[in-house]
């Protein structure tokens, strides 16, 4: 195994920490839909997932290499820059897990790298070509392309099947939703493992560990698809939420369409080797099949919140990684103290997340967003309902009615006139 210095060390914990982070933070990208339409039973599929995040570590080591050896300039590049950038990426992913926005982990570390590397090195070590053609225009077209195809099967789906939905069906569509979901972790521990490999691999080499150009050891696989596995399986429930509930409402065959057409998207683009966010596939993939079905709604107030997360997250990360680059640089106490307030943030974090719990007995349920205008005007002027009349007057419904053995042919009402009020009494005759 390579030798370790005190830096080096600390930064592959920290970077498996950011590992960590990132299974649970992105566990709603394979199992939200699969959970919300009651295919598996939440503890099942984080399980199943951190299992197959496990397994999909091992598949490729091509998105390692591009983040190891081509967005920025490996050799000027020293390990507390790589601490720095995962500063950036820890707190983001943290921050966005705290409010259940589904950001993107992936653009959270290469934020958090281009932003150290730019306040150590300058623009010139940054690789803009390859942050262009593996991570911007990804990022772009991801979820158009994702969503696009789940909104084209999911309308297959109903054509071919019809929107009629017997239990064999269902089951049947939850069964391939399963296998779908599968595939999903697979391709995630295959994509999201690597970007940890890569960074552990640049550190490595900027330690002076590894020669430049090698790839990932084999120990270093292992280590990121554990981290991975782990945090995969404590499971980021209140992104599930989000993801399974306050986006749309997904029947069986459209989180089987969406997981389908994310995990092919996914599988493809870690082959080609781009850093793609798995959050933007799924994400795109979830709405595309919302829309899909006929009568699908889209809650676009938590599409545009998640879409502006995802604007935010380069530049956000980018900024804590320059910012924790410049007080490391100061020396050993500089890092010592990044460290520090890595920790309390964290920590002040989950605090924070205490107050209200989101774990596998409440994931379920409905988040609801607040009525809109045009909600809150056709709510205005809905009929009562029916057997209510007016306040403190009802009359049965003509189901009670039948339930009683009774119709409604030949009956009427009469509806006496008032009383008349009594005449006033006559006041007594005076005596004398």
């Amino acid at each position: 195994m390579e030798s370790f210095s005190l830096i080096l060390a600390i930064v592959v914990v920290t970077a498996l920490a950011f590992d960590f982070t990132n299974g649970f933070h992105d566990t709603a990208n394979a199992m939200a839909t699969t959970i919300s339409t009651g295919a598996l039973k939440p503890k099942i599929a984080v399980t199943m997932s951190a299992a197959l995040n496990l397994a999909g570590a091992f598949l490729s080591v091509e998105v390692a290499n591009t983040i190891s050896k081509g967005l920025v300039d490996e050799t000027g590049i020293r390990p507390e820059v790589i601490f720095a950038a995962l500063v950036g990426a820890i707190l983001w992913n943290l921050l966005t897990w705290l409010v259940g926005l589904p950001s993107s982990s992936s653009h959270a570390l290469m934020g958090g790298l281009v932003g150290a590397t730019v306040a150590s090195a300058g623009f010139d070590a940054v690789h803009g070509g390859v942050l262009v053609t593996k991570v911007l225009l990804p990022a772009v077209a991801a979820p158009v392309v994702a969503g696009l195809a789940s909104f084209l099967a999911t309308r297959l789906s109903y054509g071919v099947g019809g929107t009629g939905d017997t239990e064999a069906t269902r089951k049947g569509y939850r069964a391939g939703q399963i296998a779908s979901a599968g595939l999903v972790s697979l391709a995630h521990g295959t994509n999201d493992a690597q970007k940890t490999m890569g960074i552990i691999t640049l550190a490595l080499i900027a330690g002076g560990s590894l020669a430049p150009g090698s790839n990932p050891p084999t120990w270093v696989i292992l280590s990121a698809g554990l981290a991975i596995a782990l945090g995969t399986y404590i499971g980021g429930w209140r992104i599930i939420r989000t993801m399974g509930k306050g986006l749309t409402d997904l029947e069986p065959r459209q989180g089987f369409a969406a997981q389908t057409g994310a995990a092919t998207a996914i599988l493809a683009s870690s082959h080609l080797g781009f850093s793609l966010s798995t959050t933007h596939v799924v994400s795109g993939s979830v709405m595309g099949a919302g829309l899909g079905r006929k009568g699908g709604v889209v809650r676009w107030s938590t599409a545009t919140r998640m879409a502006v997360a995802w604007v935010l997250t380069l530049p956000a990360a980018a900024l804590v990684g320059a910012g924790a680059e410049s007080v490391t640089d100061l020396g050993d106490w500089g890092t010592a103290a990044v460290a520090v307030f890595l920790v309390a943030a964290s920590a002040a974090i989950w605090k924070i997340s205490r107050r209200e719990v989101v774990d596998h007995t409440n994931v379920v349920e409905e988040t609801g967003e607040p009525a809109g205008v045009v909600t809150t005007a056709i709510a205005a002027v809905t009929p009562p309902p029916a057997g209510q009349i007016a306040d403190g007057l009802t009359v049965p419904a003509a189901g009670e009615l039948a339930s009683a053995g009774l119709t409604t042919a030949g009956l009427t009402a009469t509806i006496p006139a008032p009383a008349a009020e009594p005449a006033p009494a006559a006041p007594p005759a005076a005596t004398v």
